[in-house]
């Protein structure tokens, strides 16, 4: 397996543990052409060898489908967007692979090994390279700015970041609280709208009768995402057995006088979704660290 040059010189006597763990990465490429070699990174499957811990993650933001589509026009959205769950399910097919936790290790790679087949060969898997890290979701966010999101140009440096940055630092708040463990991450929108629906929340905490969500908004770039998350909060409040109460987390605070932030706060104000501002987060999160204590 080929390496970085940061996989370089591992502890011989512990591999994979201490502060840095040793971990693979897996390169996603969407290829629909079998004829011509031409190929996108669409995302980036990391895991750890030695307990088969992974992440996956794989394009979701507008601007992400927008490149594929400049540079493959008859691009198969549908497929792509499903892409995760047909995937996820691979990992656990038919009840034969294990999650890690529960002693599956990595059984799953012989499944995923199988992808080519299932998806009509358009995607590609890199081969597996070496990387080393201390926190699987802080190296995962890295290879996937290296690898996959849209490049930025110099001069656009300074703009707020996509959905991905604003997880990432909300990933880093929730950890730095020690409320990681207690959250659900990723859930399925499915769960309370129809089956086939693609989007899924961020993060989800229970505590007693009620269960929050809190979901990554960017202003900026998707402010129609707020018109989805909204639907979403609808149905959860007519559909869910539970209390439940929702959190968007905005790239940018929501200024009375600019008619999209108005349009944003008054989407999410109708569905009972609450605006919290990324630079507030860390207090959000402090305010709720009691409340799941």
């Amino acid at each position: 397996m080929a390496t970085d040059s940061e996989t370089q010189n591992p502890d011989p006597e512990n591999p994979g543990t201490g502060p840095d763990r040793l971990l693979v990465r897996r390169i996603l490429r969407y290829a629909p052409n079998a004829l011509r070699d031409e190929w996108v990174n669409i995302g980036v499957l990391l895991f750890d060898e030695r307990t088969g811990e992974r992440r996956l993650r794989l394009i979701e933001d507008e601007e992400e489908f927008h490149r594929v589509r400049r540079l493959h026009p008859q691009a198969d959205e549908f497929v792509l967007r499903r892409l995760r769950d047909t995937l996820e399910s691979l990992f656990v097919a038919e009840g034969r692979v294990r999650d890690w936790k529960d002693g599956g290790g990595l059984a799953w790679l012989g499944e995923f090994a199988k992808i080519d087949q299932v998806l009509d060969s358009v995607l590609q898997i890199a081969d597996p390279i070496g990387s080393r890290g201390t926190d699987l979701d802080a190296e995962m966010e890295r290879l996937y700015a290296d690898h996959v999101a849209v490049p930025r140009q110099p001069g656009r440096a300074g703009l707020p970041g996509s959905r991905g940055n604003l997880r990432a630092y909300c990933s880093q708040v929730f950890k730095q609280a020690r409320l990681w463990d207690r959250l659900e991450k990723g859930v399925h929108a499915s769960e309370f709208t129809f089956p086939g629906d693609p989007m899924r929340l961020d993060y989800s905490y229970r505590r007693n009768a009620t269960r929050g969500f809190v979901q990554t908004l960017s202003v900026t770039r998707a402010p129609a995402d707020a018109k989805l998350l909204a639907y979403t909060a609808k149905r959860v409040y007519e559909r869910g057995n539970f209390a439940p109460e929702f959190t968007a987390v905005t790239d940018v605070p929501l200024e009375p006088g600019n008619d999209r932030h108005r349009f944003v706060r008054d989407t999410l104000g109708e569905a009972g979704v609450t605006p919290v501002p990324l630079g507030n987060f860390a207090v959000w999160v402090a305010k709720l660290k009691p409340l799941l204590q």
